[in-house]
C-alpha cells in the first residue's frame, strides 16, 4: 500500500504505525549516542523536524514501551547498527516540550509551567506505586502532581523526577527537552522577560547542571541564547547551531531525501521549482530543504507553490526587528530583496534581551531562525564572517509582504499604489502632495523620534522595489556618472519615463533653506551626470527630482 503524507504529526509512533511516509532520520540515534557530550543543544529553525526527532529518540530508548515499540524501527537505517540497537528500550526517558508555552503575562506563564510539569508527573504516576520511593518522595510527588508544590520544588521538578526514576529503575535517565526557548521569545515579546528568565533558568539548570541522574540529554530550540545563563557552568554541554557540523543533516531534508520523496509521489518534474521555493538552507556545508513546506506542497500539489512555512507562524519578532531597524538595516534589506548578498559578522550566542541592541544581533537572529542563509562562512580572528542571502522564494515573499504591510499600515494600499502610479506617469505636482502625507505618516511609524528621515527614504525605496519591479529596475545608492544618486527608476520599456531622485536632509541647526538645498540637489544631478545611465540605455523621457527633508517638512521639486 502506498504511504501517505502526514503533515504536522510529531509523534514518531503514530507516524510509523499510520502507514505514513517517513524521511528516515533514524541515524540521529547513532550520532547522539556516539557523541561524547552528555548534554547536547541543537538549535534549528521552526518546523524543521525537531519535535519528531526527539519523539523518535524517546520511543527508541524508553524502557516503559520496549515491547510495544520494538518493531517501530524495522527497515530503518538504524536497524543495521547492531551495537546501537542493543540500547533500544534500555533507559527511563523524560520528554518535555515547551513549544506551547506562550502567554500574555508572567502570571499566566507561571501557571502554564505549573500545569506542564504537573502533567509530566502524571505521565509517570506509576512511580507512586514503586516500593523504591519513600513516603516523603511520594508526598512530594503528589504535591507536584496536584500543583501544590513550592516554587523551590517547582524549579527542581524535572531534576527530582529524574531522581525518582533512577530510584525505581536503578538506571540513569535520558532527558529530551523540546523548544526550550519558546518561553524566552514569548516573554521578550510580551514584556515579562526578566521574571520569566529566572524561572525557566532555574528549572533547566537544576535538571542539567551536575545532575547525577542524567545519562544523556538532547535539547532543541531555535536559538542558542547561551549567555542568558541558562546553560552557564555546564561543562559537559555541546552546542551545534546551523553553523556547526555535528547533526547538520538530521534536521530538514537533504537533496537526496527530497529527490526520493518527489520520485515516490510522482512529482519529479517539479524538482527544480521545489528547489527554488523551499531549498537554500545551508547547515555547515549541507544543503537542506524546508521539510514543512516540501511535505505541504506534495500533499496539496494541485494548489501549486505557496509559502507554507512563512504562513505557519505570526513572525511577530522578525517583523518587529526589521521594522524598527535603522537605515543600514533597510539598505541591506534592499540588497537582499534585489537577490544580492550582504556580509556580516554573526554571533551564534545571541542574548535575547539584547537582540535589538545591534545590527549584528539582528542579522544573527535572522540567520539562525531560517530567514537568511550563509552561502559562505569564514572564521577571522575568532569572529564568524558570513555572506548572507535570502534562502528561497518562500522567504523572499515574506520580506515582500512585510514591506507591503508596512505601507498598508500608514496609508491605504490604494493610495500608496496611486502615489507610485502618479510618479511613473510624471504627474509630479500630484505626487508631491501625496508623498508629503506619506512622509508625515511614516516619520512617526518608522522613526518614533522623527529625527531620521533616511529611514523613511529607505522604506520608500523598499516599497518601490516590491511594487514596481515588474516594469522597472529600481536602483538605490549606486554609482552613476561622476558620483552617486539616491534612487533611479529604469523602465524596462525604453519609451516609458525614467526617473532620477536626489534626496537631501537639512539638519535643524543649519541655516540652509529648503530652496537652497533643492537647488543644490538639482545641480548635483546635473553636475554629476546622473542621467547618463538612462540616456545610454536609450531612454529619452527623463525626470529629475529633488526631494528635500527638514524635520517633518518635505518638498518635491522637478528639475529642468
Amino acid at each position: 500500500m502506498k504511504k501517505n503524507i502526514q503533515v504536522g504529526t510529531s509523534d514518531f509512533k503514530k507516524l510509523i504505525e499510520g502507514n505514513n511516509y517517513f524521511v528516515d532520520k533514524s541515524l540521529l540515534i547513532k550520532e547522539f549516542i556516539e557523541n561524547g557530550a552528555d548534554i547536547i543543544l541543537t538549535p534549528r529553525p521552526r518546523r524543521f523536524g525537531k519535535t519528531l526527532n526527539l519523539s523518535m529518540l524517546k520511543y527508541f530508548f524508553d524502557i516503559r514501551t520496549k515491547e510495544e515499540t520494538k518493531d517501530l524501527f524495522k527497515g530503518l537505517k538504524i536497524e543495521k547498527e547492531k551495537e546501537i540497537m542493543k540500547l533500544q528500550g534500555e533507559y527511563p526517558v523524560i520528554f518535555i516540550t515547551f513549544k506551547n508555552e506562550k502567554y500574555i503575562s508572567y502570571e499566566d506563564f507561571k501557571d502554564g509551567i505549573e500545569f506542564l510539569l504537573s502533567s509530566l508527573y502524571k505521565e509517570h504516576d506509576y512511580l507512586l506505586k514503586s516500593d523504591k520511593l519513600s513516603e516523603i518522595d511520594k508526598k512530594e510527588y503528589m504535591e507536584m502532581m496536584e500543583r501544590r508544590a513550592s516554587i523551590a520544588s517547582l524549579c527542581n521538578s524535572i531534576s527530582s523526577l529524574m531522581g525518582y526514576m533512577n530510584k525505581h529503575y536503578g538506571r540513569k535517565v535520558m532527558l529530551f527537552i523540546d523548544e526550550y526557548d519558546v518561553p524566552i521569545q514569548e516573554g521578550y515579546l510580551r514584556g515579562y522577560y526578566n521574571e520569566m528568565i529566572v524561572l525557566i533558568r532555574n528549572v533547566l539548570t537544576a535538571a542539567l547542571k551536575d545532575n547525577l541522574y542524567v545519562e544523556k540529554s538532547l535539547i532543541t530550540g531555535i536559538l542558542r541564547v547561551a549567555k542568558e545563563s541558562i546553560f552557564s557552568g555546564l561543562n559537559n554541554l555541546e552546542v551545534n547551531t546551523i553553523l556547526r557540523y555535528n547533526f547538520n543533516d538530521k534536521f530538514g531534508f537533504t537533496q537526496k531525501e527530497v529527490e526520493e520523496l518527489v520520485n515516490y509521489f510522482g512529482a519529479a518534474e517539479d524538482m527544480e521549482s521545489i528547489k527554488k521555493w523551499y531549498n537554500g538552507y545551508v547547515f555547515a556545508g549541507e544543503i537542506m530543504y524546508n521539510p514543512w513546506s516540501v511535505l505541504n506542497y506534495l500533499k496539496n500539489i494541485r494548489d501549486g507553490f505557496m509559502p507554507y512555512w512563512i504562513n505557519s507562524s505570526s513572525n511577530d519578532l522578525i517583523k518587529r526587528l526589521l521594522l524598527k531597524g535603522d537605515k543600514e538595516i533597510k539598505l541591506d534589506l534592499e540588497y537582499l530583496i534585489e537577490g544580492k548578498s550582504i556580509n556580516k559578522v554573526i554571533d551564534d550566542t545571541i542574548v535575547m534581551a539584547e537582540v535589538e541592541d545591534s545590527n549584528q544581533n539582528i542579522w544573527s537572529f535572522l540567520l539562525l531562525s531560517g530567514y537568511l542563509k550563509a552561502v559562505r562562512t569564514e572564521l577571522i580572528r575568532g569572529r564568524l564572517n558570513c555572506e548572507l542571502e535570502i534562502p528561497n522564494e518562500e522567504v523572499h515573499i515574506f520580506y515582500e509582504n512585510l514591506i507591503i504591510k508596512w505601507f498598508q499600515e500608514t496609508m491605504t494600499s490604494q493610495k500608496y499604489e496611486l502615489m507610485l502610479n502618479i510618479l511613473i506617469t510624471g504627474e509630479i505636482d500630484i505626487f508631491a502632495g501625496i508623498f508629503k502625507q506619506f512622509v508625515i505618516n511614516n516619520l512617526s511609524y518608522f522613526d518614533v523620534s522623527g529625527t531620521e528621515p533616511e529611514k523613511v527614504y529607505h522604506a520608500f525605496v523598499l516599497g518601490m522595489l516590491i511594487s514596481l519591479s515588474e516594469n522597472y529596475e529600481v536602483k538605490s545608492n549606486k554609482e552613476s556618472g561622476y558620483g552617486r544618486y539616491d534612487v533611479m527608476l529604469v523602465p524596462k520599456d525604453i519609451y516609458k519615463i525614467g526617473i532620477v531622485m536626489e534626496f537631501k536632509k537639512i539638519d535643524d541647526f543649519l541655516s540652509t533653506t529648503i530652496e537652497e538645498a533643492t537647488k543644490a540637489a538639482l545641480k548635483q544631478i546635473a553636475d554629476m551626470k546622473y542621467v547618463d545611465e538612462l540616456v545610454n540605455r536609450g531612454i529619452k523621457n527623463i525626470i529629475k527630482l529633488a526631494i528635500v527633508f527638514k524635520g517633518k517638512e518635505v518638498q518635491v521639486t522637478r528639475g529642468n
